[in-house]
């Protein structure tokens, strides 16, 4: 059919004159709102005209609709980078400023924890990125090479355990160091790499500094396997290093958690498909829990022995060890669901409430007693990948990595998006960034911010909005 027969509903004024315009502007956005989608065509906007998207007399190079979508996802990203290369003049929230804030708090109206929160919340929004070089303390190892799975911080964040792909295939771990210089710029130094695995990590966690528990995913003809690794592994002055603590093969394990309780603190989780395995790492002893689905996240509480599991069928379910033994389901202390398969769960410092997102993109606060959600986190994206959530509670933050690649910071106690940050690279599955936040990176005398790894990348986003990277410092002294 050609353009001039076409009827007038398909075409929905698309070629609308400045003067057919200037009659009735309402009438000409109401026509912009309801255009119809043509198949087979597409309208470009700037040239205000449909063009053809399956190959025709042209067909060099055809059009797709993921393309076209990939191309606004990319000009939207590089406008967002642009934005963040300026200082931020914007507040996230109405009335969120250092200078209003300081006021209300010396006339005593802003109780010192309140403020204490906002003034985090002023500083999220003013980070901006910095490239850091990484220093490998074997200069045989280009460490900058390697593209990163994943980063996680220990608990005091003065070490960060990275996973790296490697070109013959599988991953390769180590583990970063930080120190600061007195002009305040940060510097990273990573570890010799001395243990290599074929099987794709999952997850990790770090107990006391001294221990690491990896979960590591099978392929499709490989099993999983738990790993029990001491972290003076990863140390370059001790030769006499031991070897692994705890190694056993399962099958399909999903994630895996250390208790910090210290009546179990020898205690860690594996989730499996349909199981839950609790094992004594001194021990060796050995409880399995059947359970009806895959349990993808696990989280322990610190005050009580209590393990939460978040599953694919969406249920959370929390088991308390002091229970052990019970052949049916009774040990499934609370029971609570999700409409989707839950990808993460953190147990806050008040044990009353849980963190938990899944992939539907949903994140909710709940409140374990009445096992309700009090309060939802929007923004975050995720259809089908294994997400974790970050939390940092001194500063009230939640931080999320969505399969869209852009990193979003959100206002712990009211649910507020703080901050959108998008990936220094095109968004791609295989690129999602991995995050660690601290307001002591490298230890107590550390610098706060965020990091970000990304492809073989590393990026630091500061508090101080006035940081410089060593290397500029030192070439404007010379």
């Amino acid at each position: 059919m050609k353009k001039r027969n076409w009827p007038q509903s398909r075409r929905y004024g698309r070629y609308i004159n400045d003067r057919e315009r200037s009659a009735g502007d309402e009438q000409y956005d109401h026509f912009f709102i309801v255009l119809p989608e043509l198949p087979g065509f597409y309208f470009d906007p700037e040239k205000n005209r449909y063009f053809r998207l399956l190959p025709g007399h042209n067909n060099c190079n055809p059009l797709t609709m993921e393309q076209l979508r990939e191309k606004e996802r990319e000009k939207k990203r590089h406008k967002m980078l642009a934005e963040d290369e300026n200082p931020r003049k914007i507040s996230p929230k109405p009335g969120l400023n250092t200078s209003l804030l300081l006021q209300k708090r010396h006339l005593g109206i802003l109780p010192e924890r309140s403020y204490s929160r906002l003034i985090h919340e002023v500083k999220v929004s003013g980070m901006r990125r910095h490239k850091l070089e990484i220093q490998s303390t074997d200069s045989s190892n280009d460490s900058n090479t390697d593209n990163f799975r994943l980063i996680v911080g220990d608990s005091a964040c003065e070490r960060v355990f990275t996973v790296n792909d490697v070109s013959h295939g599988g991953c390769k771990y180590g583990i970063m160091n930080f120190s600061s210089s007195s002009q305040g710029s940060l510097s990273v130094e990573m570890c010799d790499n001395l243990y290599f695995t074929n099987r794709k990590v999952g997850e990790y966690h770090q107990y006391l500094n001294f221990k690491a528990s990896l979960c590591l995913v099978g392929a499709a003809d490989t099993p999983g396997c738990v790993s029990l690794l001491p972290a003076s592994l990863f140390s370059n002055s001790n030769q006499d290093q031991p070897g692994m603590l705890c190694s056993f093969k399962i099958s399909t394990a999903w994630s895996c958690a250390w208790c910090l309780n210290p009546q179990f603190d020898k205690t860690f989780s594996t989730g499996l498909s349909r199981r839950v395995i609790v094992k004594d790492a001194e021990t060796g002893r050995t409880q399995v829990y059947n359970v009806g689905t895959d349990v993808l996240a696990q989280h322990f509480a610190l005050r009580v022995p209590v393990l939460f599991n978040g599953c694919r069928s969406g249920e959370i379910f929390s088991m308390d060890l002091r229970q052990r033994g019970r052949r049916d389901h009774s040990w499934k202390a609370k029971r609570f669901h999700q409409e989707s398969a839950v990808t993460s769960v953190r147990v806050l410092q008040d044990e009353n409430y849980l963190l938990a997102a899944d992939m539907l993109g949903q994140i909710k606060l709940w409140d374990v007693r009445v096992t309700k959600p009090v309060q939802e986190y929007k923004g975050h994206h995720n259809e089908h990948a294994y997400l974790p959530l970050h939390v940092n509670e001194p500063e009230g933050l939640l931080f999320a990595v969505g399969q869209d690649c852009y990193t979003r910071i959100w206002s712990l106690k009211d649910g507020h998006l703080l901050r959108t940050i998008p990936s220094p690279h095109p968004a791609a599955n295989d690129m999602i960034p991995s995050v660690v936040f601290s307001s002591n990176l490298g230890g107590c005398r550390g610098l706060p911010g965020l990091l970000m790894a990304v492809k073989h990348d590393l990026y630091y986003f500061p508090y101080n909005t006035d940081y410089q990277e060593s290397s500029k410092r030192d070439d404007g002294s010379s």
